[in-house]
C-alpha cells in the first residue's frame, strides 16, 4: 500500500476525467456544445473497442514508427555527445558550431519535413532526420551543461596530480555530465515520439501517423484516438527505459563529482 499510495491520486484523477468525457459523450454534451456530429467525439469506451478491434493495425503501424524514434534518437544521442564533447574542449568548435546550434532550433519542423521527404523520399530517411534534429538539441545542450559543471578546483587538484586533458575528461568531466546527459535524452525520447508522427503525417505509407491520417480522412475518430493512446503509452514506456538506464548507469552521486 505504501508503494501504491503515490498513484493512488493520479488514477483517481484519470477515472474521474475518463467517466465525465464517456457521459459527457454519450449524452451529446460535447458534440452539442462542438456544433458536430456524435461519431466525431467517440466515448473512452468506443476508442477502448477500437484498440482492441484495431489492435492488429495498431501493432504493425506502431512498430514502424518505433523503429523510426529508436534509430533517429540513436543518431541524436551519438551527434548530440559528440558535439558537446568537441565544443566543451575546443574554443574554436564552440565560436563556430554554438551558433549553428542555437539556430538550427529556430527552423519551423513543418516547413522543413516537406523538403526532406522531396529531398530523400518517402522512405525511412527523411523520418529519421526529422527525429534527430527534435533529438539533438536537448541532448547536446544538456551534455554540454554537464561537463562545464565540474569543480574548478577538482580539475586544478587533477591538474597538479599531472593528469592531461583527456584524463580529466574521462575520469570527471564525463561521470559529471552523464546525469545531465541523461535528464536531455529523457526530454529527446519523449518529444521523438512527435517528430516521428509529424514525419509520417507529411509523407509516408506507414506508421501510427499515417494511421491516424488514414483515420481522419475516413472519418473513423475512434481509431485516431486508438492510436494517440499508443503513442501516448509508446513514449511513457520509452521514458521509463531511459530512466531505468540512467538508475543502472549513473550509481554515484554527481555532486560529489561536480562539488568535491
Amino acid at each position: 500500500m505504501r508503494r501504491a499510495r503515490p498513484y493512488l491520486l493520479p488514477a483517481a484523477t484519470i477515472l474521474v476525467l475518463l467517466g465525465t468525457w464517456e457521459l459527457a459523450a454519450r449524452v451529446s454534451l460535447i458534440s452539442n456544445a462542438l456544433n458536430i456530429q456524435d461519431f466525431l467525439v467517440p466515448a473512452p469506451s468506443d476508442i477502448a473497442r477500437s484498440l482492441w478491434e484495431d489492435r492488429s493495425l495498431l501493432v504493425s503501424n506502431g512498430w514502424v514508427t518505433l523503429e523510426e524514434v529508436l534509430l533517429g534518437f540513436a543518431i541524436a544521442a551519438v551527434v548530440g555527445v559528440g558535439f558537446a564533447i568537441l565544443i566543451h574542449l575546443s574554443e574554436l568548435a564552440r565560436r563556430a558550431v554554438y551558433p549553428l546550434l542555437i539556430g538550427s532550433q529556430t527552423i519551423p519542423i513543418v516547413i522543413l519535413a516537406p523538403i526532406l521527404v522531396v529531398w530523400f523520399g518517402f522512405g525511412l530517411a527523411p523520418k529519421l532526420v526529422i527525429v534527430a534534429l527534435i533529438c539533438f538539441f536537448p541532448i547536446t545542450v544538456n551534455t554540454l551543461d554537464g561537463l562545464r559543471s565540474i569543480d574548478p578546483d577538482l580539475t586544478k587538484m587533477m591538474r597538479a596530480l599531472g593528469a592531461g586533458r583527456l584524463q580529466r575528461l574521462w575520469r570527471a568531466e564525463i561521470p559529471a555530465a552523464l546525469p545531465y546527459a541523461f535528464s536531455g535524452a529523457r526530454v529527446a525520447i519523449t518529444v521523438s515520439v512527435i517528430g516521428a508522427v509529424f514525419a509520417e503525417y507529411v509523407g509516408s505509407s506507414e506508421g501510427l501517423g499515417h494511421l491516424i491520417n488514414q483515420a481522419q480522412a475516413q472519418l473513423l475518430t475512434a481509431r485516431s484516438f486508438a492510436a494517440v493512446v499508443v503513442l501516448s503509452a509508446m513514449a511513457l514506456a520509452l521514458f521509463a527505459l531511459v530512466t531505468a538506464l540512467e538508475r543502472r548507469v549513473v550509481t554515484w552521486d554527481s555532486r560529489a563529482v561536480t562539488r568535491s
